[in-house]
């Protein structure tokens, strides 16, 4: 029997994982948290299989309490629970430890098979959004320049960007001049835009990712990797 953790603050959508889960054969549901905090101890407690965790939990985000839960008790294998898909997002999933990135409104079916591949140790991916993450435009940003645009993304005047990162003004024109040619936006705001669509710049909250982009299309479809 596959044991399994839900990780879910959206009482609705974890009410309906536990229940389409719990339907199969093979797979016990043992806990259901809805805050991030609460996740590793759970696992702590249950030693579940696999962890199904949302990316935008509040308290711990989904990402950080997955990297945790990868450090404390690697038995538990982790997949990311998401209404998004962006290479951004895989590659922090991954990075992160995680085995698997699927979105929230894959069929059930397909979560329960999720469930058993991650278990047989593979990874299970978006083939598609794999390629892209693979693909993906490196940051031409330096850590100076993320720093200027992450305080103008958060709509601070010049000025003030200059008073918290102890530059003139003037820098502050010349570096936001010199970030709109690097990633070829005409404004602030469209760099900032290209930015975080890249992942170069990413929310202090995870739960703002879903404000970043959404997915074309329908329910991102599995791939496995052997590990």
């Amino acid at each position: 029997m596959i044991s399994v953790l839900i990780a879910e603050d959206m009482h609705l959508i974890r009410g309906a994982m536990v229940a389409l889960l719990s339907a199969e054969h093979d797979i016990k549901v043992v806990d259901e948290v809805g805050h991030g905090d609460d996740v590793v101890p759970s696992c702590l407690v249950h030693r579940p299989d696999i962890a199904l965790v949302d990316i935008g939990l509040p308290g711990t985000d989904g990402l950080s309490a997955t990297a945790e839960l990868h450090r404390r008790l690697p038995s538990c294998k982790a997949v990311i629970l998401t209404g998004l898909a962006t290479p951004a997002a895989l590659r922090r999933a991954l990075d992160a430890g995680a085995r698997g990135f699927v979105v929230k409104d894959t069929p059930a079916g397909q979560l329960a098979e999720c469930v058993r591949r991650v278990v047989a140790g593979e990874r299970v991916i978006d083939p598609e959004l794999a390629v892209a993450a693979l693909n993906a435009r490196q940051n031409p940003l330096t850590t100076r320049e993320l720093e200027v645009l992450k305080a103008a993304a958060e709509g601070s005047p010049v000025g003030e960007i200059a008073d918290r990162l102890f530059l003139s003004g003037g820098t502050v024109r010349n570096y936001l001049s010199r970030i709109l040619a690097k990633v070829g936006a005409r404004t602030r705001v469209e760099a900032v835009t290209i930015a975080r669509e890249a992942g170069w710049l990413w929310p202090d909250d995870v739960r703002e990712i879903g404000l970043i982009r959404y997915r074309d299309g329908g329910p991102v479809l599995r791939s496995s990797e052997r590990s």
